[in-house]
């Protein structure tokens, strides 16, 4: 079974946003929202000795996502091979996944009002093809594969190379999605971007989004129901009685 990864040199990207445009394409992402996005730490440093550089995020497909767990309805799930996938037929829009990535590599789909991410454009590796936004980078800095194989690029660059996991004190949980760079431009990307404590929902939070409006529609399809059942014996009539 593959384990996949993807790995982005930062020595060599451009910050074209090139991956961001081919996601947005590939999969409709309404404006305003991205599977994949590029940053910008700014320039930081004293001249001559500056430094900057571009961060590109998505999900990251954790070892151990933290946003599993908080889904009420099972629609967050990870595949075998380590994709982290949403299933928008289960999922009610509740965004306590949202709130509990420390990535923030998701949102909600202001259409179709279910979860949305990157899923490492499964439908296209089913096909034999490279996620888009690796095949569309123009400094081919996205690597992809599978860290099972170690003839994969990936694993030479993961097990070879020394890349590194976007991690620090607020989560680690295994991202797979890796980084290559010189390691005052990693350092200075991680305290830019570092991943943020996850967000769990209260039970307040929960009661309010999702208990309260199941209870009132069930009470609502109760008493319809029972209108509906009153109704229809009053026009029918009540039966004769027989002594």
């Amino acid at each position: 079974m593959p384990r996949y990864a993807m790995v982005i040199d930062l020595r060599k990207c451009v910050g074209c946003d090139a991956c961001t445009v081919a996601c947005r394409t590939e999969w409709d992402v309404p404006l305003g929202h991205s599977r994949t996005w590029v940053n910008h730490t700014g320039v930081e440093g004293q001249f001559p000795d500056l430094i900057s550089s571009p961060f590109v995020a998505q999900c990251n497909h954790c070892d151990s996502p933290s946003c599993i767990p908080p889904c009420p309805t099972g629609a967050t799930f990870q595949l075998d091979n380590g994709i982290v996938k949403v299933d928008p037929k289960l999922c009610i829009g509740c965004g306590f996944c949202v709130e509990a990535c420390p990535y923030d590599a998701r949102y909600i789909n202001p259409v179709t009002k279910k979860v949305d991410k990157c899923d490492f454009c499964e439908d296209r590796l089913e096909k034999g093809l490279q996620p888009a936004c690796v095949v569309t980078c123009t400094a081919n800095a996205k690597f992809f594969g599978d860290l099972e194989d170690k003839n994969s690029v990936v694993y030479q660059k993961v097990f070879g190379e020394g890349a590194w996991r976007m991690e620090n004190e607020n989560a680690a949980i295994g991202p797979n999605v890796y980084y290559l760079g010189k390691e005052k431009q990693l350092e200075l990307v991680r305290q830019k971007f570092g991943p943020r404590k996850p967000r769990f929902a209260t039970p307040a939070k929960f009661w309010s989004t999702i208990l309260r409006p199941f209870i009132f529609f069930a009470v609502g399809a109760t008493f319809i129901g029972q209108a509906i059942a009153f109704f229809n014996q009053v026009r029918k009539g009540e039966d004769p009685f027989n002594d």
